[in-house]
């Protein structure tokens, strides 16, 4: 065991002997050594519970005859820091966690490792960070909160921010807008429709990173205690057996992981970290991996927030077992791809498949909701890198109008809630993305009270930030390259005409090319926002979404 060297022999008896003040006895040395990553918070719902899971997680592992230690590592809530400067923390988190990971692993030698996750960074940091320990690990999400109701109406925190708008635009009342931020969110789990953290939490299972069908489990389900304490086993077996996330991830693997993604609606956010994921463990992926697996597949889930159900009710009505059956039948999934606990794909999902008499949340593909999936990569003179959209949740394909550029969230947001953005406009927010911002904030903000004010259908926005998965209408981010390091979208001005175009890919401004040349010769970079602590090197070291805003290594 790898724990041996810090845990054996005549020169370690120090190290023993701390390790007995914490609890290890004689027998305990001769177990395997299980870090257990916490990422707790008592700041947000999404990880409140985590504490009572860690707890189930680590009976799980001592009955299959290992030995755990917790520890923990941060958490940014997306929708308490979402229109702040906060919000720059989220994206920077994800690294910090991969590196807590990383480095508590390395210093205690430990021989397998467990993640608890939750709010959406803390699923693809959590998954790096596994895979950077070169042990055998397992990523488990802590589930989806229940929905809240009011009057009737299911209701998310996505609910509350379309509820700004449609307070800005005089449709409800104070007291209906209380009511609805009172009621969102009954307790303890992550955002309940197929946002950032369930999306996520899905592409792990079909990674074979979590085991299938427990990400789907809610967070106050009866059945997460058991389950949970199952995966301590599941990881036991593996570390006997050091079947490490090495050993089974494939290129296969993350496509199986990006189809689940566009079969379900699922965030932008999942091509960000699926990129950053793949790059950890050495596997080729790029944009175009995500574009041509979401032709081909078709969206077969009904899900918030374009559709119509939570997350909590896609649980009920077989949860992610159910979504991987209808692709596997379909043969839209390599089934024949393992997973951690050594199995294929399609054996797992056979043994945990369950599908709801008259369940109306998955259909079959022959049934499909839309015949491709959600997720659509454009290009052009404005993103000659790339941008991202997702398309399951507009059915407009085809828009052209004049830009309104703003050069900050906070900027655009004023506007938006003066009722100063008409439609047909292009709505541009730049400066915000992995470098600039830096940290490449969500945009659910802006998005969300364009929404709530009727202007979702009539309205495009454009940003080099990116969005949260609860963003619905034709919103595109991802820009690269960003407007802080000179990509065309810093030369755009008010009044250029821009033009979306779906079918051919094609993100543009209309202007000529000698115009845009112009304009880059008098274009002037701007001075970093910080340039001292975390924020000043994550920005100096980091790539461009379109290489899912990871960390440059050294140079060899």
């Amino acid at each position: 065991m790898r724990s041996d060297r810090i845990k054996k022999g005549l020169q370690q008896a120090p190290a023993r002997s701390m390790l007995r003040a914490v609890g290890v006895g004689d027998e305990d040395f001769q177990r395997p050594f299980v870090g257990v990553v916490n990422t707790f918070t008592d700041g947000m719902p999404c990880n409140y519970h985590l504490r009572q899971l860690a707890l189930d997680v680590k009976a799980g592992l001592r009955e299959a005859g290992a030995f755990p230690f917790e520890f923990g590592a941060p958490a940014i809530s997306d929708g308490i820091s979402m229109g702040t400067p906060g919000m720059r923390a989220s994206l920077i988190s994800r690294e910090v966690i991969a590196d807590s990971v990383e480095l508590v692993a390395q210093g205690y030698l430990y021989d397998g490792m467990v993640v608890l996750s939750a709010c959406d960074k803390t699923i693809p940091g959590g998954a790096m960070g596994v895979i950077r320990s070169g042990v055998p690990g397992v990523v488990l999400y802590g589930g989806t909160i229940a929905p809240g109701e009011w009057r009737g109406r299911k209701l998310t925190i996505v609910s509350v921010f379309e509820a700004v708008g449609q307070r800005a635009a005089g449709k409800i009342t104070d007291e209906e807008l209380l009511e609805i931020e009172r009621h969102a969110i009954p307790g303890p789990g992550a955002c309940g429709g197929q946002y950032t953290a369930n999306t996520m939490a899905m592409a792990l299972e079909a990674l074979g990173l979590s085991p299938i069908g427990y990400n789907a489990i809610p967070a106050v389900h009866p059945e997460k205690p058991k389950a949970t304490r199952e995966a301590g086993h599941i990881l036991a077996r593996a570390i006997e057996r050091n079947w490490k996330p090495q050993d089974f991830l494939t290129r296969r693997s993350f496509l199986n992981a990006i189809a689940a993604v566009a079969a379900t609606g699922g965030s932008t956010n999942a091509v960000l970290h699926l990129l950053a994921i793949a790059r950890e463990v050495g596997v080729e992926l790029s944009l175009d991996d995500f574009d041509q697996v979401s032709r081909k597949t078709p969206v077969i889930a009904d899900l918030l927030p374009w559709g119509t159900y939570t997350a909590w009710e896609l649980y009920e009505a077989g949860g992610t077992a159910l979504v991987f059956q209808k692709l596997l039948e379909a043969g839209l999934l390599y089934g024949e791809e393992r997973t951690l606990t050594g199995n294929t794909l399609a054996e797992e999902v056979e043994r945990a498949y369950r599908e709801s008499p008259g369940q109306q949340v998955v259909f079959p593909v022959e049934q499909a909701l839309k015949p491709q999936g959600g997720l659509v990569v454009l290009k052009g003179n404005l993103a000659p890198r790339g941008a991202v959209l997702k398309l399951a949740g507009t059915e407009r394909t085809y828009f052209e109008g004049p830009a309104r550029v703003f050069d900050s969230e906070e900027a655009a947001m004023e506007k938006v809630l003066a009722k100063e953005i008409r439609p047909g406009d292009v709505v541009v927010i730049r400066y915000v993305g992995p470098k600039g911002a830096p940290g490449m904030p969500e945009m659910l903000s802006v998005t969300s009270a364009l929404v709530g004010e009727g202007l979702g259908p009539e309205v495009a926005l454009l940003t080099d930030g990116r969005f949260s998965g609860g963003t619905r209408g034709l919103m595109i981010g991802h820009i690269a390259p960003e407007a802080f390091v000179g990509g065309p979208i810093a030369l755009l001005e008010d009044g250029d005409r821009v033009r979306i175009d779906v079918a051919k890919r094609l993100l543009e401004v209309l202007l000529p090319e000698e115009e845009l040349r112009r304009r880059q010769e008098r274009w002037q970079p701007r001075p970093p926002a910080f340039r001292h602590g975390l924020f000043a090197r994550y920005a100096a070291l980091v790539e461009q979404a379109d290489q899912g805003a990871v960390l440059k290594d050294p140079e060899a």
